[in-house]
């Protein structure tokens, strides 16, 4: 099994970040999955935070998905809490797209009744909770934390210097434990980078006795169960009505005269 697993960090100004999410996604894989980790080449990789700059970057972002189909790869993980997308991807790709964030959210409502989140910072809190609120979720989020970091990029000192490590995670706790205070029996580091930071540190359970959920692993997961689920279900997996529906044959000259090659040909499903 083969999965692309998309990064919104620049590979060059997050060096750290992605050894140690290198580490993370070999431990998570089943013997014979091999994970392919891409991040953004073209254009950003730094603040995606800010919904412009997210917009940006997720022009490269779908052109990756298309690549990974066309490369033979089984299905695409998007590795960023925003999701960027998500949607656009599982209209395009005839393999399943599964983004971070519906995954973690929805695991932590296996996991327990009523989660939380610890984000970045406010801006970053505003588009996770709006995410939540989109796969119909928010009743069960009762609580919404921050740990003040105001550049996203700084994250990744904490792979490289033990006292930044020790702050973050301690700024990360503190925030947990407010969360969980509040009513969270599960709360999720709702940010991509974090998420890598906590799980290595070995940290699953707060003093309160709340879960703390390994996303990116449980990301890995879900992909390589939509692969064998997809097998098992006649190759379907994402559905075609509405939402997911591509244009209609009918239509594809039309569309790539105006827009390009942006359909492969033969996709209907």
């Amino acid at each position: 099994m083969r999965l692309w697993y998309q990064s919104l960090t620049r590979p060059d100004a997050w060096p750290a970040y992605n050894a140690a999410l290198r580490r993370l996604l070999d431990q998570a894989a089943d013997p014979g999955t091999t994970i392919d980790v891409h991040g953004i080449e073209q254009r950003g990789g730094i603040g995606d935070q800010y919904r412009y700059l997210e917009f940006i970057e997720t022009i490269e972002v779908l052109e990756n998905v298309r690549r990974a189909e066309r490369e033979g790869y089984d299905a695409v993980l998007l590795g960023n809490i925003a999701d960027p997308g998500l949607q656009q991807a599982r209209e395009l790709a005839g393999i399943p797209v599964l983004g971070l964030c519906e995954t973690v959210v929805h695991l932590s409502c296996m996991m327990g009744a009523r989660f939380g989140i610890v984000a970045s910072n406010d801006k970053h809190r505003v588009k996770v909770e709006e995410n939540i609120t989109a796969y119909g979720l928010r009743s069960r989020l009762v609580a919404s934390g921050r740990m003040r970091v105001e550049r996203l990029v700084d994250l990744d000192l904490g792979f490289r210097e033990p006292a930044a490590r020790d702050d973050l995670l301690s700024r990360f706790t503190a925030a947990a434990e407010e969360v969980s205070a509040a009513g969270a029996e599960v709360v999720i580091p709702a940010v991509g980078v974090v998420m890598t930071l906590v799980a290595e540190a070995g940290i699953t359970k707060l003093p309160g006795g709340a879960l703390v959920p390994n996303g990116v692993a449980a990301l890995v997961k879900a992909g390589e169960m939509a692969v064998k689920l997809r097998a098992l279900q006649g190759g379907n997996f994402t559905s075609r009505r509405l939402a997911y529906a591509r244009p209609p044959q009918a239509q594809m000259a039309e569309l790539t005269k105006a827009y390009g090659g942006i359909y492969a040909s033969g996709q209907e499903e």
